[in-house]
């Protein structure tokens, strides 16, 4: 391999411990090995995040709606919480989920429980921030990482992907 080429790396494990599936009940953390095998979609947000709102949740939304039949696609939303702690709260969760009616398990990760000061999503994905959409595919590797998606492009990729 040359030295311009880049290696896409192995996604980290999600070190998100507070989760409500997608009827907005508490449940037990999510973990990628408990879906190996599968296309994962994650996408990070804030609750104050302006993007976020505009342009990240409905196009998180658009995906959801279009791949819902494809049962080897899963889809996760977390909320990367770096910054205004007091606002980007775990009960923001399902406000959320009813708000663009996704009915998709939702995390809280603020870093707290392992003792950092920003969600472990961004440091173990090297995220830049909010909103950010990460897909890992079958076998686990990262293969975007990026603010912006082109969603019909995104979709017409996962559906045109040998099952």
């Amino acid at each position: 391999m040359s030295n311009t080429e880049k290696t896409s790396p192995k996604a980290a494990e999600l070190r998100v411990n507070y989760w409500i599936d997608g009827d907005g009940n508490k449940t037990a953390p999510i973990r990628l090995k408990d879906h190996k095998g599968k296309f994962k979609i994650i996408y990070g947000f804030q609750n104050w995040c302006p993007g976020c709102h505009s342009i990240g949740l409905p196009s998180l939304k658009k995906m959801v709606d279009a791949l819902q039949e494809d049962k080897n696609v899963v889809f996760f939303a977390v909320q990367t919480v770096f910054e205004g702690f007091d606002e980007n709260t775990a009960d923001k969760l399902r406000e959320n989920q009813l708000k663009y009616d996704l009915k998709i398990p939702f995390g809280h990760d603020d870093g707290s429980d392992y003792g950092e000061k920003r969600a472990t999503v961004m440091t173990d994905f090297q995220t830049g921030g909010t909103p950010w959409f990460l897909l890992i595919d079958e076998e686990d590797t990262v293969v975007f990482s990026d603010f912006h998606i082109n969603v019909e492009g995104a979709i017409a990729f996962l559906k045109s992907r040998k099952k």
